[in-house]
């Protein structure tokens, strides 16, 4: 029995803030798990440091599903981006142990795989749809089969998910939060002229995408998927928030495009009934901010009773700790759709060393041990962390925006 006696949590910033649980057992085996919630990440830390490690010493660290239970089912005050967030850094990082000690990499324990690769998607924005269109012929090239299509609004001043960058993008970008104005109405004429642009100079053999970032209401966003069905969108993501889950419904009502939430998601419960009423055609909860692997692989088992697939959030605020442990899961569930891919920086990237690839679209976790990633600790050690915050919204007669 591998008996857990450490558990640390590393807080590094190489380029964003990062939180990584490092457990330890008394065989000299570790794991590591992502603990990042973009903008709260300190509170993510305090709960793992000072009231989840206190518990975990001393337990079996094969036991996965029973600490999960513990943690959860032991915490009065359940579910919520935070106590999620930590159990899923000790999950991945048990799941990390379990297949060191195997011998095998973890998709091997979850089954087997279920396919050769993760088909993955990357980010095309602009300013203008020209810059988003010359972005993405630069990832169509590169192999990509998917691409996500984001640009400018003309008339404002910024916009989010466009970034400054093509390729490294963090929306956490201030000590505190910046502003942004939003006007629905000009978004809403953009957005068809770009994807009629992408159709003309990409032609009908690649999957495309659109990032709605829950601005929209339920007949908006019904709307604005009509004018795309000609385009034939491969999904549009979080078109209106979900707390109200029922809001999917009418979105339903009036487009056949194909539909993406859950990011933000932390259990099985915000997806049930969006699932099970099949208002949605694909699922986006993410192994750090959904429980873990373990809590993820039980709304995969829910979403595929009714043809539902997975379409992991990806995103540059998840470590490549997270990385690792969503290709595990993408390449053993039978229902993967694709996964989310924005590469991290050099910096980050040598934090984190990892066995996962990119090749022709497709990523695949690697066949090294466990989760096949890791942390450096004495270079996360020269990256101190540095306080940012997402921006928040507003209309441009200055009422806050809800998304």
């Amino acid at each position: 029995m591998p008996k857990i006696i450490d558990a640390k949590v590393i807080v590094t910033c190489p380029g964003r803030n990062f939180v990584t649980l490092k457990i330890i057992t008394d065989e000299g085996v570790h794991g590591v798990g992502d603990a990042t919630l973009n903008g709260r990440e300190l509170a993510v830390g305090s709960y793992l440091a000072d009231h989840v490690v206190p518990c975990l010493i001393g337990r079996d660290a094969h036991r996965i599903e029973d600490i999960w239970q513990y943690l959860y089912k032991g915490a009065y005050w359940r579910r919520g981006p935070v106590t999620m967030t930590a159990i899923a850094a000790v999950d991945m990082a048990l799941w990390d142990i379990k297949g060191k000690i195997a011998g095998l990499p973890v998709y091997q324990l979850l089954g087997g795989a279920s396919r050769e690769g993760a088909m993955v998607y990357g980010h095309a924005n602009g300013t203008t749809i020209e810059d988003t269109i010359n972005a993405a012929l630069e990832y169509q090239a590169q192999g990509y089969k998917a691409i996500r299509l984001q640009c400018g609004v003309p008339g404002m001043a910024s916009t989010y998910g466009v970034s400054k960058d093509k390729y490294f993008y963090e929306p956490a970008d201030a000590d505190l939060p910046t502003e942004n104005v939003w006007n629905t109405s000009k978004y809403l004429r953009v957005v068809p002229e770009l994807f009629k642009a992408a159709r003309e100079a990409l032609g009908w053999d690649v999957h495309l995408l659109h990032d709605i970032h829950h601005r929209l209401t339920p007949i908006e966003a019904g709307r604005l998927g009509r004018d795309l069905e000609p385009y034939r969108p491969f999904w549009l993501e979080d078109a209106t928030p979900a707390e109200n889950q029922e809001a999917f419904r009418l979105i339903r009502q009036h487009t056949t495009a194909p539909l993406a939430v859950g990011e933000i998601f932390n259990s099985i419960w915000d997806a049930k009934d969006l699932i099970q009423n099949q208002l949605i055609d694909y699922i986006r909860a993410t192994v750090v901010h959904a429980g873990g692997i373990t809590h993820l692989r039980r709304i995969a088992a829910l979403a595929d009773l009714y043809q539902v697939r997975t379409g992991c959030h990806g995103a540059t605020d998840l470590s490549p700790v997270c990385m690792a442990a969503a290709l595990h899961f993408d390449l053993s569930v039978p229902n993967f759709g694709i996964q989310e891919y924005m590469r991290h920086t050099p910096e980050t990237d040598a934090v984190f060393p990892h066995a996962y690839t990119f090749s022709d679209g497709m990523m695949h976790p690697g066949e090294a041990p466990g989760l096949g990633v890791d942390i450096d600790e004495k270079l996360a050690a020269g990256y101190e962390y540095k306080r940012a915050f997402l921006p928040v919204n507003r209309l441009e007669d200055g009422t806050m925006f809800s998304w």
